[in-house]
């Protein structure tokens, strides 16, 4: 058996050893829906390629757009503006283990999180890597020490992940990271990748986090952080100091926030699809918000067919009236268009 067999063993035992976390419904009541479509057949692939698992959706500045995923190997696939696939990046990269996240930066720079190599991998709009964060840990490291398995370290390495699971940056490039499904952490770099700051525990009080998901940062350098398994979205300031916590919109898989003079934040309540029908109601929900908690809408339901979510897992909402969606238990990804409203609600 080889290393890189060996390795994709030890993280699948471990992934399969990591708590199941329960998701809840939301508790905002009234909240207007947005009315919807999705563009069938958007994405065109090669005839022997295929979408395994939707992890991550992004686009850059000409509307291409990039769909991590994982299947037989985690890939990741660059489309143009018309769906029709352009290329794969990296494939076959040391650092691509098990996909998390996807994002875009303004210089139209890729940037993959990958859990299982607990890396942040960046590409330049070329695709070749220009900068790593992180170190994927060796097969007989994994063997032996089992890491990933949600157990608490706080161990709080300046240069070391333990399940990262989402990167932004601010208006000076510092670069934030969500450390994820182990260590309960955001941790901030300079531009350059330098080390400055590290910060959260595991728990439920404010500024304390139980599986930090999703991360996004707004244009005032605020940090926006899916607190999953504590089913609230908590905000810090760019020091990495707690502001708020909105906790109306049940389990953040993922977050949004749009770029624009008026930025909005989306955040995806996706429920697993264990099989349940009971659980249909709740699975798919996407929220439509100010970036001070007020609720605008909501859009999605369960399911499969088109129009339907099947657990979001990445949201890209560069233009945030047409939105892309990629989704696990349905192997795929999806245009959205929202159609324009003219009223607003608390949801509170």
């Amino acid at each position: 058996m080889n290393c890189r067999r060996i390795c994709r063993l030890a993280i699948a035992v471990a992934l399969v050893a990591t708590p199941t976390f329960a998701q809840s419904k939301a508790k905002a009541e009234n909240v207007p829906e947005i009315p919807y479509d999705s563009v069938p057949n958007f994405f065109k692939m090669p005839p022997t390629i295929y979408f395994g698992e939707g992890i991550g959706v992004a686009t850059n500045s000409k509307g291409h757009v990039f769909v991590y995923t994982r299947s037989g190997d985690t890939r990741l696939f660059e489309f143009d503006e018309k769906g029709t696939f352009v290329r794969e990046i990296g494939q076959g990269l040391y650092g691509f283990v098990f996909a998390h996240a996807v994002r875009v930066d303004k210089d139209d720079n890729i940037w993959a999180v990958d859990e299982g190599a607990n890396m942040v991998i960046k590409f330049n709009p070329q695709g070749r890597v220009v900068m790593t964060i992180g170190r994927r840990p060796e097969a007989v490291e994994e063997l032996a020490a089992m890491s990933g398995q949600g157990i608490y370290s706080g161990a709080n390495k300046p240069y070391s992940f333990n399940r990262p699971t989402d990167v932004g940056w601010d208006a000076a490039g510092n670069i934030f990271v969500s450390d994820g499904y182990t260590d309960s952490r955001v941790v901030k770099y300079d531009k350059n990748g330098r080390f400055i700051k590290s910060a959260g525990t595991r728990g439920s009080q404010p500024g304390q986090l139980n599986l930090p998901h999703t991360l996004q940062v707004d244009a005032q350098g605020n940090v926006y952080i899916g607190d999953r398994s504590n089913a609230r979205v908590q905000v810090w300031d760019n020091d990495l100091n707690f502001k708020t916590i909105y906790d109306n919109v049940g389990s953040p898989w993922t977050l949004c926030i749009s770029p624009g003079p008026h930025q909005y934040l989306f955040v995806s309540n996706s429920v697993p699809d264990n099989g349940d029908s009971r659980t249909a109601a709740v699975t798919g929900e996407i929220y439509k918000m100010e970036l001070d908690g007020r609720i605008l809408g909501k859009f999605g339901k369960g399911g499969k067919a088109l129009k339907e979510f099947s657990t979001v897992h990445g949201i890209d909402c560069r233009n945030p009236n047409e939105l892309f969606v990629s989704e696990i238990t349905s192997w795929r990804a999806q245009k959205i268009i929202l159609r324009p409203q003219t009223t607003t609600s608390s949801g509170k």
